[in-house]
């Protein structure tokens, strides 16, 4: 397998030094880099993470798809992904495995909990500090409720779309 040298040149846009190359195989600076099978650019000698390509399982599916955020008055903002974090957190008791499972970082997942409890006003996550006793979350009565009203407006308003969208695709030609 060839390594191809990453050539360093300067950013003209930034004017910052960078390591910028081309490789179809390994680079040469990093022993550890993976055959990637398309061009990536690489920055200090760390390839760039090429775009997640779904696997045939994660495709979307043919099926239409409804998709909700509130926009509460208090200025809290819950969709999908908020909702997915207090869920996870639920299930495994801990925000760093529910940033793992969901592939965010603990910091980002942190902040989307920290968000809600600020505009919501209470707390949904109850938090003790880790340790060697370890530490853990748990969803209080308020984060229940949040993940309980979301799921039913969910399938309130996806109860709701079904005619509309069935309207939609045979107007548009879809089946």
């Amino acid at each position: 397998m060839p390594d191809v040298a990453a050539a360093v040149g300067t950013n003209p846009s930034h004017g910052v030094a960078t390591s910028v190359g081309q490789f179809g195989g390994r680079l040469a600076s990093d022993s550890r880099a993976r055959v990637i099978d398309h061009w990536v650019p690489c920055v200090f000698g760390y390839a760039a993470m090429p775009k997640r390509i779904p696997k045939p399982a994660e495709a979307s599916s043919a099926s239409d798809r409804l998709s909700i955020r509130l926009d509460l008055a208090s200025g809290a903002k819950i969709g999908p992904g908020k909702i997915a974090v207090l869920e996870e957190i639920g299930r495994s008791g801990s925000i760093s495995a529910a940033g793992r499972v969901l592939r965010m970082s603990y910091r980002r997942t942190w902040e989307l909990v920290e968000d809600l409890n600020r505009s919501l006003g209470t707390p949904v996550v109850a938090t003790a500090a880790g340790g060697s006793g370890g530490g853990g979350a748990v969803l209080t009565q308020a984060g229940k409720t949040v993940i309980e009203r979301y799921r039913a407006i969910e399938m309130d308003t996806a109860q709701a779309a079904r005619k509309h969208l069935l309207a939609l695709n045979r107007a548009c030609g879809n089946k």
